[in-house]
């Protein structure tokens, strides 16, 4: 399997917020360049897998008309691209790497519109969505998140919200949580948890990255945690390199979390990029820097066997 041939996964995008504020942007056909992920892209990536996060910003209101708005658009401009198949099942999951085509995956990004109500969530899940971070930066009726100055951990209602995720098969996306909400996620959940888009706290210092503890919880596990490509988490210091990144992968491997690292680019989500990694036809930059440090079967464990193994393992089965 040469370089080029070397299939990607990404567990955390932004189109569908785009989409959602710019009715007029097109996934697969992006001439207004203000998309990072497109279908071409994706195509240059050979993505298998492509998480696309369901987000709705805060001067929208929080009930379930954005989350399905957003779904609806997943399903009208995503799902009906040329090659893209809808990944739901652990079954999906196993056939992507074979199918040659992309999966798509729906995640929860802030679990604010459910307003607290478990039915919503299942109704969610009904329509195809199969990861939930229970909040994004603030506090809501589920959880803290990092930036909610109390650092409150999960409310009554956030932990019947991850129970119930747990019973669906829902993964719960611990990205967002401030710390107390984390760990009160950790003794809660009964299945595997997953950072979709969260980097190393000792190598950079921001509350949105994990600390080592954190990070040794998620392996213990058997969680995964997708290092991202936001820049203010990656370095700390003025521009960030694809070098800086590598320091993430490093300390996680170091923490023996090789087979626990995905990437989750946080594409769409960002205003400035890593040098070099400023869409997904890039990611072979990335490809071609580890394989500088990391035998080819670990690079590729990293960018697809460690996402779709654990995916085949956790999401429902058919």
């Amino acid at each position: 399997m040469g370089m080029k041939a070397m299939q990607t996964t990404d567990f955390h995008c932004d189109v569908l917020w785009k989409l959602l504020e710019n009715k007029q942007l097109s996934f697969v056909n992006d001439t207004s360049n203000k998309l990072d992920v497109t279908l071409p892209r994706l195509m240059d990536a050979r993505s298998v897998l492509q998480t696309f996060a369901i987000y709705i910003p805060d001067e929208m209101e929080k009930s379930m008309v954005p989350i399905l708005q957003s779904i609806d658009l997943f399903n009208r401009k995503v799902l009906t691209a040329p090659g893209v198949t809808f990944v739901r099942t652990s079954q999906d999951a196993a056939k992507l790497i074979h199918r040659g085509s992309i999966g798509a995956m729906l995640s929860l990004e802030g679990a604010d519109g459910l307003q607290g109500d478990p039915a919503m969530l299942r109704i969610l899940y009904k329509l195809g969505v199969r990861a939930i971070g229970l909040t994004w930066n603030h506090a809501n009726w589920a959880a803290d998140g990092v930036l909610e100055p109390r650092q409150g951990g999960l409310t009554k209602k956030g932990m019947a919200i991850v129970e119930e995720c747990n019973s669906l098969d829902i993964l719960v996306d611990v990205s967002h949580l401030c710390e107390q909400s984390f760990w009160d996620v950790v003794n809660k959940s009964t299945k595997p948890l997953l950072a979709s888009h969260s980097n190393m706290r000792s190598v950079c210092n921001h509350p949105r990255n994990l600390t080592d503890d954190q990070a040794r919880a998620m392996i213990a596990m058997d969680g995964l945690i997708g290092l991202t490509f936001v820049p203010q988490f990656v370095s700390s210091g003025g521009a960030a390199t694809i070098d800086d990144v590598l320091k993430h992968v490093e300390h996680l491997c170091e923490l023996g979390g090789k087979d626990h690292l995905m990437f989750g680019s946080d594409f769409d989500g960002i205003d400035n990029h890593v040098i070099g990694l400023s869409h997904p036809g890039e990611v072979n930059n990335l490809m071609e820097a580890l394989l500088q440090g990391y035998p080819e079967q670990q690079v590729k464990a990293f960018f697809v066997d460690n996402t779709i193994g654990f995916l085949t393992k956790h999401l429902p089965k058919e």
